[in-house]
């Protein structure tokens, strides 16, 4: 097990939920309103991911999220996800991921390279080849990412023999890793540290957020219930200050809540606690997601009245 790293700056990226209205159409004003509270809150946006419904939008559709996420920047860093849905058995389609990719640096945001079955299909050496080949068409770099099959059925978890390939090259700035499994992001870290030490190790694992005392950073789905909160948490951490443990405590049991058996089902989650806040019009999602009871909504109020508390008794920044 590795060394807890006190002190160190967190690199924060969030996932910004795409709310919707009950005719199961996007909300894009409500979308503004959880993007600029994610600037606000000092949190890199990451926008069209799993949490925006990236890979069930229409390529229209992530242009429009693109093109709010661009006009709120305001020379500020975004991510985005690229996107090229497909279904198992498909080949993999180079030019729909270079399609993604410009429109992404046209709006000024970085890619992370969404996996496809595609993609994940082919075999170690073609599939870094592919990944140096899609790096040059990322003139502000890019970011990995790995996928654990309960988020995604094109989702793959790389051998480490092919993690260590991608940090050599120059334009990949660090991957996501969604395994939910502590030890293999160890082992992840443990490369980083040994081959490339500005590299960054974005945890996805939204049931172990303590993963950044060990020297990861983040891009969590469960940040987007509550940037500020995360945003407060990595400040105390920073600042060396005992609170961190409590902020971090109550953000897992949320969690822990809302990351259970069916997983797909955080995004409903995450709309009843966005709308609980009074962010968004309407607790509803995209047609196709798993929906949660609303009993919830009683489990989720104590622990939103806990984390308003906090920044408040802590300071917000």
């Amino acid at each position: 097990m590795p060394p807890m790293r006190p002190g160190r700056a967190i690199v924060g990226m969030s996932a910004v939920l795409l709310p919707f209205d009950p005719s199961g159409k996007p909300d894009w004003e409500g979308l503004e309103v959880l993007v600029d509270r994610t600037f606000r809150a000092g949190l890199v946006p990451a926008l069209n991911m799993d949490t925006g419904y990236g890979p069930l939008l229409s390529h229209n559709q992530r242009l429009e999220a693109l093109r709010i996420g661009g006009t709120l920047a305001k020379g500020r860093k975004f991510v985005a996800g690229a996107c090229v849905p497909d279904r198992p058995g498909d080949g993999f389609q180079p030019e729909a991921y270079r399609k993604e990719i410009a429109a992404i640096d046209q709006a000024g945001g970085i890619p992370v390279l969404m996996q496809s079955h595609g993609l994940t299909a082919l075999g170690g050496p073609e599939l870094v080849k592919t990944y140096r080949d899609l790096a040059g068409n990322c003139p502000r770099g890019f970011i990995g990412f790995e996928l654990g099959k309960q988020f995604s059925s094109a989702g793959q978890i790389y051998s480490l023999d092919v993690y260590r390939e991608l940090l050599d090259i120059p334009q990949c700035l660090g991957a996501k890793h969604s395994s939910l499994d502590r030890m293999r992001e160890w082992d992840r870290l443990a490369l980083r540290d040994c081959y490339r030490p500005d590299f960054l190790v974005l945890t996805g694992n939204d049931l172990a957020i303590d993963m950044v005392m060990y020297g990861s950073d983040y891009l969590l789905g469960l940040s987007a219930f509550h940037p500020e909160s995360f945003a407060l948490r990595d400040r105390l951490w920073r600042e060396r200050n005992p609170h961190f443990f409590h902020v971090n405590d109550w953000l897992q049991y949320l969690g822990f809540l809302t990351f259970r058996d069916p997983v797909p089902a955080y995004k409903h989650s995450a709309a009843q606690f966005l709308h609980l806040r009074g962010l968004i019009r309407h607790p509803s999602t995209h047609p196709d997601c798993p929906k949660r009871p609303e009993t919830d909504l009683d489990l989720m109020r104590p622990i939103l009245e806990r984390l308003e508390g906090m920044i408040q008794s802590c300071g917000e920044r």
